[in-house]
């Protein structure tokens, strides 16, 4: 197991992980520490020449598959095994591109969904295939639940990202509860597909839904503006982490019974789809 990245930087994926089969976790691990390192790049304190020096050798490298780089050698190793499509990692090369700009300013809904789905949809579509899910309709609801998971950092982090000239979202309450709003009907889209993954791995899954939307929540908890200004990184502690993983246990019970799966998305996906062909990615 890799525990560089993954313990520094995704407590929430960490804690979810300790449910994961081992060998699952480490090839999950081996793709976080490729798409932390690139957002990393984005968000590093140096000079936007230097920022985007880096970015295009690692994209370089990834395009003429230079194995002599580690980062590199690692994800061709998981899209060979598992079947993972090369576009899915173009996309989200193009997503952390996007952020490599002295400033950015989002003007519509198709634009925040489609950033989504290429820094976070892509990483639950190449996590949902190393969790060996075959059925389109639950590679769908990988996106959604990746999408969801983004959206709920968006509406964390509108004080940080503005300090760093990115403006996702507006910085006001009603819009962030607006994208949160967002990001539960890609929750509620996501759940029932989850039946999908093998037994083994599929508690940890609903264990990082669950504790994502509870960062939401606590967001909701904070009523207006100045508290969430003044509430600094809003994050699910230990015993938050704890309730959460209890309530999982029911969600487990519930998809056992679960037979429809209708996506609450089509509209949004309608969105993402007149810039991406999803379909050539599953």
């Amino acid at each position: 197991m890799s525990n560089n990245l993954i313990s520094t930087h995704a407590k929430s994926f960490s804690w979810a992980g300790f449910f994961l089969a081992k060998h699952t976790f480490e090839n999950g691990s081996s793709l976080y520490d490729f798409c932390r390192t690139l957002d990393d790049i984005a968000d590093e304190n140096t000079s936007l020449d230097s920022k985007k020096q880096k970015f295009n050798k690692i994209k370089k490298d990834f395009i003429e598959r230079n194995f002599e780089n580690p980062l590199i050698k690692n994800i061709y190793n998981l899209i060979k095994k598992f079947n993972i499509s090369e576009k899915i990692v173009l996309d989200l090369f193009d997503g952390i591109e996007s952020d490599i700009k002295e400033s950015i300013e989002f003007k519509t809904k198709r634009e925040l969904l489609v950033y989504s789905y290429r820094v976070a949809g892509t990483v639950g579509l190449m996590m949902a295939k190393i969790l060996k899910v075959d059925s389109k309709i639950a590679l769908r609801s990988a996106v959604d639940l990746g999408i969801a998971m983004q959206l709920t950092n968006i509406a964390r982090d509108v004080v940080e990202d503005s300090g760093r000239n990115r403006k996702y979202i507006d910085h006001d309450f009603i819009k962030i509860k607006e994208t949160l709003g967002i990001a539960e009907l890609f929750y509620k889209s996501s759940f029932k597909s989850i039946k999908e993954i093998p037994l083994v791995n599929r508690f940890a899954i609903l264990v990082a839904r669950r504790v994502y939307r509870e960062i939401g929540n606590n967001i909701i908890r904070k009523k207006n503006l100045e508290n969430y200004n003044n509430s600094g990184k809003i994050f699910v502690n230990k015993i938050g982490k704890l309730k959460q993983t209890i309530f999982s246990i029911f969600d487990l019970f519930v998809l056992i019974f679960s037979k429809s799966n209708i996506h609450l998305t089509d509209d949004e996906h309608m969105e993402i789809g007149k810039e991406i062909n999803l379909n050539e990615r599953f």
